[in-house]
This record gives structure tokens, sequence and C-alpha cells, in this order.
């Protein structure tokens, strides 16, 4: 994933917004072909792109990434980078359900240089930044239940949501892709606009 690299990104705790100024300089070049308009953060501190605009960010210590795309082509778009480094001790345990819990313990024996733990959380990170901008609607950790195949660089997830949640099964079930780059890891969740099952009451 291309993103811009600096010293000037603000630290932030995982979880967090992904305001500071590494990313909103990111993203002022980072769509040279529109017009320029502000980007404000919103009560969650989502960006709120402007029309016609569907977008992510993401940083961490010196690295920062912005993703846009038109909003005819794309319905959402969600990225996170994390340090490839275990979680602290009691985090996993509060954004993981017992499956995820297996199959990191299963691929940490197997590959252990990938922190599988904490690329768990940037793939929840990433899905919610897809999803909430959508939707409006806030999830919790427990809502989503993550899969990564042992020998691929993608993952699945299922969304549990409560019957009252806004109707978006196009993002209900989902893919994504994953990496690991220069002691980060980079996890991205991009729905077309134009590919099959991507309409409503669909699955992508």
């Amino acid at each position: 994933m291309p993103g811009c690299r600096g010293s000037d990104v603000t630290r932030r705790r995982p979880g967090s917004g992904t305001s500071g100024s590494g990313p909103r300089r990111c993203r002022r070049s980072g769509w040279k072909a529109h017009p320029p308009a502000p980007v404000l953060p919103n009560r969650r501190e989502a960006p709120g792109w402007p029309e016609g605009l569907v977008g992510s960010m993401t940083h961490y210590d010196g690295y920062r990434a912005v993703a846009l795309a038109r909003a005819v082509d794309v319905i959402a778009v969600g990225i996170d980078a994390e340090p490839n480094a275990p979680l602290p001790d009691g985090v996993l345990e509060a954004v993981s359900l017992p499956a995820e819990r297996a199959w990191i313990s299963d691929l940490t024996t197997a590959r252990a240089e990938v922190s599988w733990d904490r690329l768990l959380f940037s793939i929840k990170e990433s899905i919610f930044k897809a999803w909430y901008p959508r939707t409006g609607y806030g999830l919790g950790f427990e809502q989503a239940e993550v899969t990564v195949p042992p020998q691929s660089h993608t993952f699945t997830c299922r969304l549990i949501l409560p019957e009252q949640t806004p109707p978006s099964s196009w993002l209900t079930d989902t893919q994504g892709r994953w990496l690991v780059w220069d002691g980060l890891l980079v996890t991205s969740r991009v729905v077309s606009a134009g590919r099959p099952g991507t309409g409503p009451g669909a699955r992508c």
C-alpha cells in the first residue's frame, strides 16, 4: 500500500482516531484532480470526505497513508497500519473472539515473524473504518469474526449484528488484504461499486 514517510506523525493509542498533521498533509496531496475542500473530523474522529469521494487514512510512527476513490467507483474503503509487534498484555482478550485466539495461536507457532494478534486488531480497524461512514453505526470488536488463511495475505470477516443495525449486507461478509512492510502491518478493505454482489441485499 503506498504511503508517506516522515517524522511529524503523532503517536496514537490502539483504536484511537487518525487525526494529526501527517495524515492531513498526505490527504491534501492524495487527490489532485478534485477541487480543494476541507476534510473535517466527525464526533468519532473519522474524516468527513468531500462530496463525491470516499476514503480512509491511517498513521503510525513516521508512516502515513490515505486511500481515496470516487464514490461512483467505490462504496467503502478502510485502511490501517500498526507496528509488527505484539499487542500489550490484556488487549487481545478485549478485541478477539475465542475462535480468533485459536488461529492466532496456531499461526504464531507456524510463522512467528508476524504478530498475528496485532494483525487481527488492524484488520478489525480497517473493517470498522469502511463500515462506519456508510452506516453511522459503531461496532464493537466482538461483532467482527475474522479468519486469516495461513498461506495468503488475505482475510475474511463476518459481522455479527443485532437486528436493528442499518441494512448493509454488502459488508456483512467481507474480504480484504494485508501485508508486512518495513516493520508495519498494513491492512485494507475496499468495496467496489461495480462488482457483482455489492448491491442492496447481496453479499460481498
